[in-house]
């Protein structure tokens, strides 16, 4: 998994746009500026644990996330994974709690 760092070029597109926004985008606009600050802050491992638990989810897995059954649903969401990358995502995702 690839994490792409372009949240300074979304974060200036995004203030650029809340400077002429009409006053009822604004909340909107405001509300994404916050998004992006939050996600541009967090480490690569932190954003693939995210990933990971969002895949879970998706799956409606909500057991154990250190289980074989985690690994398997995580392939399941996500059927290119590999074992051996699934297995290392989902360290990742141990390794950072929500």
């Amino acid at each position: 998994m690839l994490v792409l760092r372009d949240s300074d070029l979304i974060t200036a597109a995004l203030r650029e746009a809340l400077d002429g926004a009409a006053e009822e985008e604004r909340p909107g606009l405001e509300r994404a500026v916050a998004l992006v600050e939050d996600i541009a802050g967090a480490s690569e491992g932190q954003l693939r644990a995210g990933w990971v638990r969002d895949r879970l989810a998706q799956v409606g897995f909500t057991g154990d996330i250190t289980s074989v059954a985690a690994v398997k649903a995580l392939r399941q969401a996500e059927p290119s994974l590999s074992l051996l990358a699934a297995v290392q995502l989902q360290k990742e995702a141990v390794a950072h709690p929500e």
